[in-house]
C-alpha cells in the first residue's frame, strides 16, 4: 500500500517514466489481438528493423557489460514486439492476401520480392528452412538457459551454506534457525 501511495505522489515525468514499460507491453500484446491496417504494420516493421540495428550496434560498441545493463530487458521487449508483429502480419496476410501482393503492406511485399523473387517453390523452401532454424534456435536456447540457471543455482549453494554457518558461529541465529535455512537452501 505504501508503494502505491508513493507512486501517486510522484511528479508527472517520473510517473510517465514508471508507467512507460507496462503501457508498451500492453500495446504490444494488443497488437496480437487487434487487427492492424497494412500502413501501421509497415511503420511497426520499419521501427522493429531500426530497433534491431540499434540494439546490435549498441551491443557491439559497448566497452563494459555494465554500460548496457538494460540489454536483457531491451532484448525481451524487442522479442515480444517481433512476436506480436509476426502474429499481426500473419493475420493480415491470411485475411487480405487474396487482394494482391501489397495487401499486407509495402514492407512485406518488398521482403517477399527480395527473398523469393515471385517463385512459390523458392518461397516454400525458404519458409521450411526458416521454420527449422527457428525451432533449432529456440530449442537450443531454452536448453542453454536451463543449463545456465541450474549452474548458477548450484554454484551459489556452498556460499549460502557458509553464510548460514558464519551466522551460527557468530551467534546471530540459533541451531533451529540454521537447520531451517539449510533445508530451504537444499
Amino acid at each position: 500500500m505504501n508503494n502505491f501511495l508513493a507512486l501517486l505522489k510522484l511528479n508527472g515525468s517520473a510517473h510517465a517514466r514508471l508507467m512507460a514499460g507496462p503501457v508498451l507491453i500492453l500495446m504490444v500484446l494488443a497488437m496480437m489481438i487487434l487487427p492492424l491496417p497494412p500502413f501501421v504494420l509497415d511503420l511497426l516493421f520499419t521501427f522493429n528493423i531500426a530497433l534491431s540495428v540499434m540494439i546490435l550496434l549498441v551491443a557491439m560498441f559497448t566497452r563494459k557489460p555494465l554500460d548496457f545493463a538494460a540489454f536483457p530487458s531491451v532484448l525481451l521487449f524487442a522479442t515480444l514486439l517481433r512476436l506480436s508483429l509476426n502474429v499481426a502480419s500473419t493475420r493480415v496476410v491470411l485475411m487480405n492476401g487474396h487482394k494482391g501482393p501489397n495487401a499486407a503492406g509495402q514492407v512485406i511485399e518488398a521482403f517477399s520480392h527480395f527473398l523469393v523473387g515471385g517463385n512459390f517453390a523458392v518461397g516454400i523452401v525458404v519458409f521450411v528452412i526458416l521454420v527449422i532454424i527457428n525451432f533449432v534456435v529456440i530449442t537450443k536456447g531454452a536448453g542453454r538457459i536451463a543449463e545456465v540457471g541450474a549452474r548458477f543455482t548450484l554454484d551459489a549453494m556452498p556460499g549460502k551454506q557458509m553464510a548460514i554457518d558464519a551466522d551460527l558461529n557468530a551467534g546471530l541465529i540459533g541451531e533451529d534457525e540454521a537447520r531451517s535455512r539449510r533445508a530451504e537452501v537444499s
